[in-house]
């Protein structure tokens, strides 16, 4: 399960917007709160305990670190992690700065899902699934071919568990599993926050998205 919901969400998200076409945003930026509420919850009940109890003197600076770096990810991704994109009307190829940056942000975020079981996982896939319904609708709207949209998603999609089956199987990794860990926790800090923020106009909360991120902290505390 540790590999396949992260895949599964993101061609689940792909279909729904080839087949759907979703354009009712509202309902979009609800599942977007939800998911950065489940994921920022995940990372402080969950992951943050556990690297902690590590007492490495080190972790700290890699969650700053994890922070930074997401950063600058985004100057290349334009927060398309947090679904936020912007193009041309018409888009010949694959946006390939855009590719690179969210592949990288993917495939760090499966390293500490071997670790953590199930929930993760979990977290993961519901933070990829508004975010490829997005992706999918904006190339789609920039009219890129259906082929590299396809291979696009693909990759995309195959980038987390990757992530997770390094982190299983390169042994030479696990002596720095906490501090790997906690550079993920900086990277899903500042995607989660921004992703609860910028899922309302003006940063103001109505009831909805208020009991939407209720309830992703709710879920993430059960699991």
């Amino acid at each position: 399960m540790n590999y396949l919901l992260p895949l599964l969400s993101v061609l689940l998200g792909y279909l729904i917007a080839l087949v759907l076409k979703p354009k009712n945003k509202t309902n979009l930026k609800l599942l977007l709160a939800f998911s950065g509420s489940f994921l920022l919850s995940l990372t402080v009940m969950h992951l943050l305990p556990d690297v902690y109890e590590s007492h490495n003197d080190n972790i700290g600076i890699c969650i700053m670190l994890g922070i930074l770096f997401q950063i600058i990810l985004e100057f290349f991704s334009k927060g398309a992690e947090h679904g936020h994109v912007h193009g041309h009307p018409n888009m010949s190829h694959i946006p390939w700065l855009l590719f690179i940056s969210l592949c990288i942000h993917a495939f760090l975020e499966g390293f500490p899902v071997g670790h953590h079981h199930d929930n993760l996982a979990i977290g993961i896939a519901i933070h990829h699934l508004p975010i490829a319904i997005i992706l999918t609708t904006f190339f789609i709207n920039s009219h890129l071919n259906k082929q590299a949209i396809f291979a696009f998603m693909l990759t995309f999609a195959l980038m987390t568990p990757l992530g997770t089956f390094a982190s299983d199987y390169l042994t030479g990794l696990n002596e720095y599993h906490n501090e790997i860990t906690a550079v993920v926790i900086g990277i899903l800090f500042h995607i989660s926050s921004t992703i609860i923020f910028e899922s309302s106009e003006g940063h103001k909360f109505n009831i909805a998205k208020v009991s939407m991120i209720i309830l992703g902290i709710v879920l993430a505390y059960f699991l």
